[in-house]
């Protein structure tokens, strides 16, 4: 846009039409400011611009100023450039609060200074016309264009941290997911052996050191194959999901439940030898007496056996297996 003017030209004809191609540059550069922001939010502002009109107003640019003089082009494209270059500064600015960027703060602040330079010039044409004014705004611009450019720079920077940024919070959260779906049962939402498997090792060095007692419930569901027998298999896993929220509901959050297999759960309980041996029979009267209940098949109920955890054991699967033992024994007395 300075290089076409930067020198004059004659006939005047042909200092008008530079004069037009100077203006229409000024107004291409402000859209193409506004169309990177456009690009960046993703408002998508410039595909509502009717581009008919557009070439119309481009041909008026070049050709006014020849048919009309010079004042056909000078006031409207100050004008149109500053109304553009004032939207861009407003969305780079919207940027500069949506994500802290300090770019996009710099460079609203350089679009902003531009439309308004834009804005001086337009109302003031007389004044543009003289040399020493016009040489201001020149290096006015020059001034800001350089701030522009720092900005710019700067942004870029910043939009790739930020995008670095999301991009490991997603794996972050990917990671999380599949940590959570590889420790839980997808049928019933309690944790798995392999859950039991991590925490095993961390929940017996914790009830050695602060000498917490620690016990096991091994909880089967009576006649469950024979539910899946004659009823079938979406029966047997209505029963495993309404079991498996009993269990939740009714052990502390403290606690851990785990689906064993099948139709069998273990429990992790903070609690001595006396106090699981209550609880057994807590859940099995609470299961028996839940209005919810009524919704089973008949004869489901639950047995339930249970072990302590001495002080000092270093593998609990012995101990699991003397609670489905004793499981075994709670069955046959049913």
């Amino acid at each position: 846009m300075s290089l076409v003017l930067a020198q004059p030209y004659s006939p005047p004809l042909l200092q008008n039409f530079a004069i037009g191609v100077s203006q229409l540059l000024r107004v291409i550069t402000a859209l193409l400011f506004f169309w990177s922001a456009d690009l960046y939010r993703q408002t998508h502002y410039v595909r509502k611009i009717p581009w008919k009109w557009a070439a119309g107003i481009a041909a008026w640019f070049v050709l006014a100023p020849m048919l009309f003089g010079q004042s056909a082009v000078n006031t409207p494209g100050y004008l149109l450039s500053s109304i553009l270059g004032a939207a861009a500064g407003t969305m780079y600015g919207a940027v500069l609060l949506e994500r802290r960027m300090i770019g996009a703060g710099l460079v609203s602040f350089v679009l902003y200074g531009i439309a308004i330079s834009n804005l001086a010039a337009g109302f003031s044409p007389s004044m543009m016309a003289s040399t020493s004014f016009g040489f201001q705004i020149f290096v006015l611009n020059a001034i800001l264009s350089v701030f522009g450019a720092l900005g710019v720079h700067l942004l870029v920077f910043e939009d790739m941290t930020y995008e670095l940024v999301v991009t490991n919070r997603r794996l972050e959260t990917a990671q999380q997911e599949l940590v959570q779906a590889a420790i839980t049962d997808p049928l019933t939402g309690c944790h798995n052996r392999r859950f039991l498997e991590q925490v095993a090792d961390r929940e017996l060095q914790r009830h050695e050191r602060f000498k917490l007692p620690l016990s096991l419930l091994f909880v089967d569901i009576n006649r469950f194959k024979a539910i899946n027998d004659t009823l079938g298999h979406e029966a047997g896993d209505h029963v495993l999901t309404y079991v498996a929220r009993f269990l939740k509901r009714h052990i502390r959050e403290a606690d851990y439940v785990f689906r064993w297999g099948g139709d069998e759960f273990l429990v992790l309980i903070t609690c001595a030898a006396d106090e699981a041996a209550k609880k057994a029979a807590q859940l099995k009267a609470a299961f028996d007496a839940s209005p919810e209940a009524i919704d089973l098949p008949p004869g489901i109920g639950l047995s339930v056996g249970c072990t302590e955890v001495p002080l000092g054991t270093k593998d609990i699967m012995p101990l699991v297996q003397e609670a489905d033992a004793r499981m075994y024994e709670d069955k046959g007395r049913r």
